[in-house]
């Protein structure tokens, strides 16, 4: 189901985590992934290590996969049940534009949103 390399999304949750307790506000406004509100968040970063190090991977990464991260926030954000996995996957590529990577980490709570989708999926991230 998940399709995606699960050491591969709880290093995107690591990455996440990091740059997000480093003093980043993020509007709790934020919502989609053409909401420029959560995107200003990123302004005056680009020089970040951890920000320039998670973009480098995330793009790499093909549009598929990077929707199939955006639908286990999805998830993990109770946005969709487990079971309405092809839902979620379908809406997020839908939504996928090449700015999918910054919707990810300037998401409030992103970390905690793949960890829980990665937990209801029965993949959780080794302590």
């Amino acid at each position: 189901m998940l399709e995606v390399n699960a050491s591969t999304v709880c290093w995107a949750i690591g990455r996440i985590r990091e740059f997000q307790e480093e003093q980043v506000v993020i509007p709790q406004g934020a919502s989609g992934i053409a909401d420029d509100c959560a995107l200003q968040a990123l302004a005056g970063r680009g020089d970040d290590l951890t920000y320039l190090e998670f973009m480098s991977v995330i793009t790499e990464l093909e549009p598929i996969q990077q929707a199939r991260l955006v639908a286990l926030m999805w998830i993990g954000r109770g946005d969709y049940l487990p079971e309405e996995w092809a839902s979620a996957l379908s809406d997020a590529r839908a939504s996928w534009t090449p700015r999918t990577a910054d919707y990810l980490i300037a998401t409030p709570l992103a970390c905690d949103y793949l960890e829980e989708g990665l937990e209801v999926l029965g993949q959780p991230c080794e302590q």
